[in-house]
């Protein structure tokens, strides 16, 4: 062999081993997936009117996803034309610039019609799911897509009432999605082929609105997830179900993402029916087993999700001018503070960004286990419908997504 040809094998192999290797650049709610970001030199007041806007886009059609920032890039969906259903995959430079938009095929206008699916970016490539049920891999220089699945077509999914809303969990090689149904409940593809590396039917539940997470417990990889009336915990590996604790919630509607934190897993739905509300879980040493801490059915919080942060937790309720505080060892609630409406919730810098979902406003918040404080709040001028999609803060920049319009605000100290 000669030296050239060497050396190329070796930067080739370099490469492989890179991507192998990496971790998702962006993807739903901050780098662990618990809303909290690692974002430093933040303002710790904004004026009244809000902190400035830098600029902002008002074609994206309808949708409730985030933003993912990678590589000077920022990633959206949206359904520009509902008549048509066609979802697209919007792609801005930091300063605003459309830079391309490429079309991924039919997209959810049923129920509260809308592109769901935040983007997940890793390296070079951008992973969606639609909320027909089709996940794609798409090229972030140009939007070239790469290869794509159809849940129903490919595993023999069962459809959802309000559409798939899961965002594509990445790990290494694999990628981890939730067609649902009886044979294909959880899969693990291939993230640069689309090619199936296993298959679970987990509880052969239908899929939920949840996006997983993938945790290091012990030693033991796990995948923790919702279907229609289950928390379940594989085997990231391979997809054998390790433990199911059953949870309701009347609509079958588990949205928010499970939060892992010294053995022990958060999950909230939003019914005070049966087994509902916010619950604490204790996993066994190997990850095995999963048993019920205790539950709290104040806290009704859909799709919100919540922070834990210093042994509590904090979060609010739905369409209700409520926020809590939540001990963890107890699971009793320390206080509710009524000065916002509940919604989204994000966290850096040592402060809470609260998003009204019913009132449009966004607040800059303090809090801790005795007291929550609003410091500043102001209401999103732009946009209609649901305020749904959470907010992301990247590189000193605050990104709210309101139905059709984006708006990015400097909030650099």
């Amino acid at each position: 062999m000669n030296l050239k040809r060497l050396v190329f094998l070796v930067c080739l192999l370099s490469i492989i081993l890179a991507t192998l290797t990496s971790s998702a650049q962006s993807q739903w709610r901050g780098p662990n997936r618990d809303g909290i970001y690692p974002e430093t030199n933040l303002l710790k007041q904004w004026p009244a009117e809000g902190p400035k806007m830098l600029w902002s886009f008002q074609e994206l059609g309808t949708g409730q996803g985030s933003v993912a920032v990678s590589k000077e890039k920022v990633f959206v969906t949206g359904i520009p034309d509902t008549l048509t259903s066609e979802g697209f995959l919007f792609a801005f430079d930091t300063k605003g610039k459309l830079l391309w938009k490429k079309s991924y095929g039919k997209d959810w206008t049923g129920i509260f019609p809308g592109a769901r699916s935040t983007p997940t970016v890793v390296d070079n490539l951008v992973y969606i799911e639609s909320g027909n049920g089709s996940v794609h891999c798409l090229k972030a220089d140009n939007g070239e897509e790469l290869w794509n699945v159809d849940f129903f077509k490919d595993f023999q999914a069962d459809s959802v009432q309000f559409g798939f809303s899961e965002s594509i969990l990445i790990d290494g090689d694999k990628l981890y999605c939730t067609p649902g149904g009886k044979e294909n409940n959880m899969i693990a593809l291939n993230r640069f082929t689309g090619k199936m590396i296993w298959s679970s039917p987990a509880f052969r539940e239908k899929a939920t609105y949840c996006s997983p997470i993938l945790i290091n417990h012990n030693g033991h990889r796990l995948l923790v997830n919702l279907t229609s009336t289950s928390i379940i915990g594989l085997n990231a590996d391979n997809g054998e179900m390790q433990w199911r604790v059953h949870q309701f919630q009347d609509n079958k509607i588990h949205a928010n993402t499970p939060v892992y934190f010294d053995g022990k897993l958060l999950i909230s739905s939003a019914s005070r029916k049966d087994s509902s509300g916010l619950v604490m879980l204790q996993l066994s040493p190997d990850g095995k087993q999963a048993e019920i801490v205790w539950r709290n059915k104040e806290f009704i919080n859909l799709m919100g999700g919540f922070i834990l942060k210093d042994g509590f937790v904090y979060g609010g309720a739905y369409l209700q001018p409520k926020w809590f505080c939540i001990d963890t060892q107890t699971g009793l609630t320390k206080y509710i503070a009524k000065e916002l409406g509940g919604g989204p919730v994000i966290y850096a810098d040592g402060l809470f960004y609260c998003y009204a979902e019913k009132d449009g406003e966004m607040a800059l918040a303090s809090g801790n286990s005795e007291q929550f404080n609003i410091i500043t709040k102001f209401k999103i001028p732009l946009g209609t419908a649901q305020h749904w999609a959470h907010p992301v803060i990247a590189d000193g920049n605050l990104y709210i997504r309101h139905n059709e319009a984006l708006m990015v605000y400097d909030i650099k100290n």
